[in-house]
């Protein structure tokens, strides 16, 4: 069995099945704080980047038809732009998407290739070249995807079986890597279509496509189990590594070999380890570069690994898949994108004191843009494939299961609607302030005509929650420690209400030079700090870095050491403040519905160094300086755009 539940007669697949399966485009209905999220971006840049962005994103795209740039950023805007579009079911956007789509499907030639096919001379600002690169068709692959998932437009099966001949019968003489790098280390994009498309087609030739995809694929399975890849700098591109990560776990649908799975978790273990952050992310700049907390992180990893583990988490059902994903979405992605979704920082830091046009100890460095909030700042892939994020994120809320239930996976306020059982249609309305609160209600409707249904409901209970509690109509049904799934076998009413608690505690974790972070529940805290915020014209080189970029300095101290404090008195040394309210937009200090006060000693010998903080103190210096204890407050990361994540530790006394 591949990625869903329609067994094909292959022995090598037929004998299993995946736990979970993603429901059709526009099933969801995003509501609250996370529809929001949408409407900012149909507002902001996604719904606007031809407008924002027209050297690459106008007519002049060679996935247009044009002389233009020919390879990824066009796909990418479009890999965003569709689902945002069926989502909010905005017909205006949909119409933005459909020449992008057209244009694709008619664009097959009678061999099966499809895409741009002729290369142009340089021209600033454009990526002409490379036009039949396997890499740009992954994503175009990704967009039709989706597209079919929304529509059921059967021409994308017609030119996604034609063009997967053509690649059988081209991969051989020109191999993923024949005309750049980047598709080898991608291949795990085109394989996890293929098994989609065999899924509904059954047709056997794709079976053979997929070992040949996976074996010019670079060999992600031997590199974590084998080598010393992620604690060596600079041995893989940040963004590789996010995509990279579930090309194991897709593989491992055509040969269930648990190796496959071990060399993911080793490999996310690893990453944590060696380059692992408090927002969830790593250090690569772009190169894998460590875990100093100084390190950028580029957005489209925070993007790419939330689509890789939304991948797995569909085939494993694994509950830290979806803890990871959680810990992505409400730290890294808000604090990255500006409110209105128009700016956005190239790389990130989990201890980001000053946001200013600044060359820094990056691997890759452009003018010192990197921090800088704007809509080129950097480089411009993150421009294109930002608006990924929120969509499939929303997306991913809620799953088919293989015994033909529904499951609740990863949590936010939204709407399903789906079929259970044998055939019943039922809806769920789901109505939380999580991340920020610990309440999740669900409450179930059907038609009219149904008097009851049977079927299975999963929940999960997060690594983190260390008791959760679930109610149906206000009656106990259990009580379960984290790190599982709940099933709730019953027959259903329409009417139905099902409560789940799970209890948020302070606690920490521990980091580079024995930093810790403080976090609750899936969100990491950061030291609230001022932040003013300065707009500068760019006139050195607007066409590289756009016309404008945000600066940000702060008169806030922030070096402060955080007291050390047993675990079993957290509660008494990390006191939680609710405002009570959680606005429609709660990603920044103004709307931040929470906080955490606590103290913290300032370390005079902990300064700036080249526009960001210092080398960190370990935790401990035996008998460093330290000021008299004061109160300070920790927020939400993803409210912050200056902050501390990682602490280091002093004493008492």
């Amino acid at each position: 069995m591949l990625t869903g539940f329609t067994l094909h007669t292959n022995a090598q697949v037929s004998a299993n099945q995946n736990p979970y399966k993603e429901l059709p485009l526009g099933a969801i209905k995003p509501q609250g704080w996370l529809r929001e999220m949408l409407i900012r971006q149909k507002d902001g840049a996604t719904g606007n980047l031809d407008k924002l962005y027209p050297v690459v994103m106008n007519e002049r795209n060679g996935w247009l038809g044009g002389d233009g740039d020919q390879w990824e950023r066009g796909p990418y805007w479009i890999d965003g732009l569709l689902p945002l579009a069926y989502l909010l079911d905005d017909k205006a956007l949909i119409a933005k998407t459909k020449p992008w789509v057209e244009w694709a499907i008619k664009s097959q030639q009678p061999d099966g290739y499809f895409g741009p096919t002729k290369d142009y001379s340089y021209e600033r600002g454009m990526q002409r070249d490379n036009s039949k690169d396997w890499w740009p068709k992954m994503v175009m692959l990704k967009v039709l995807k989706q597209y079919y998932s929304a529509t059921g437009d059967k021409r994308v099966i017609t030119l996604m079986t034609n063009y997967f001949k053509y690649q059988l019968k081209e991969l051989p003489s020109k191999p993923l890597d024949h005309w750049s790098f980047w598709a080898r280390y991608r291949g795990g994009d085109n394989l996890q279509v293929i098994y989609w498309l065999y899924d509904i087609t059954g047709d056997k030739y794709l079976l053979d496509l997929g070992e040949l995809v996976h074996k010019q694929t670079f060999d992600y399975t031997n590199a974590f189990l084998n080598t010393d890849m992620l604690s060596t700098f600079g041995s893989i591109h940040c963004v590789n590594l996010a995509q990279g990560l579930k090309e194991p776990i897709i593989y491992y649908q055509q040969h269930r070999d648990n190796k496959y799975l071990e060399a993911t978790d080793k490999g996310l273990k690893d990453i944590r380890i060696q380059n692992g952050v408090a927002h969830g992310l790593y250090g690569g700049d772009e190169d894998l570069h460590g875990n100093n907390p100084t390190q950028g992180s580029e957005l489209c990893s925070a993007v790419e690994m939330m689509f890789s583990l939304e991948s797995m988490l569909e085939i494993t059902g694994k509950i830290n898949y979806a803890d990871h994903l959680e810990k992505i979405a409400f730290n890294a992605l808000p604090a990255q994108v500006s409110d209105d979704f128009m700016d956005r920082q190239y790389y990130q830091q989990a201890n980001q004191v000053m946001v200013t046009r600044h060359t820094r100890n990056f691997n890759q460095d452009h003018s010192g843009t990197d921090l800088c909030y704007g809509l080129l700042t950097g480089y411009p892939c993150c421009t294109s494939n930002m608006h990924q994020g929120w969509p499939k994120f929303a997306q991913n809320l809620w799953y088919q299961t293989a015994d033909k239930g529904i499951a609740a996976l990863v949590y936010s306020p939204s709407e399903v609607k789906t079929t259970v059982g044998n055939g019943v249609e039922v809806t769920f309305k789901e109505e939380t302030n999580y991340p920020f609160e610990e309440q999740i209600k669900f409450t179930l409707s059907m038609a009219k005509k149904v008097k009851s249904a049977s079927f299975p409901f999963h929940l999960r209970i997060p690594e983190w929650c260390k008791k959760g509690s679930v109610k149906i109509n206000g009656q106990v049904f259990k009580e379960a420690a984290g790190n599982q799934i709940v099933k709730i076998e019953r027959e259903w009413k329409s009417g139905d209400v099902v409560e789940l608690e799970l209890p948020m505690h302070v606690y920490k974790n521990s980091w580079y030079e024995n930093s810790v972070s403080v976090e609750r529940g899936p969100i990491t805290y950061a030291l609230k700090m001022n932040e003013e915020v300065t707009r500068v014209k760019n006139d050195k080189d607007p066409i590289e870095y756009g016309n404008y970029y945000d600066e940000i300095r702060s008169s806030s101290p922030w070096n402060y050491g955080l007291i050390e404090t047993p675990d079993n008195k957290f509660d008494e040394q990390y006191k939680v403040e609710k405002t009570g309210i959680v606005s429609n937009y709660p990603w920044n200090l103004k709307n931040s519905p929470i906080a955490i006060k606590t103290k913290g000693k300032r370390i005079p010998s902990w300064q700036l160094y080249n526009e960001m903080t210092g080398p960190i103190p370990y935790s401990f210096v035996y008998g460093i300086e330290t000021s008299l204890e004061e109160e300070i407050t920790l927020v939400p990361y993803g409210c912050t755009s200056l902050r501390i994540s990682q602490f280091p530790l002093v004493q008492r006394k």
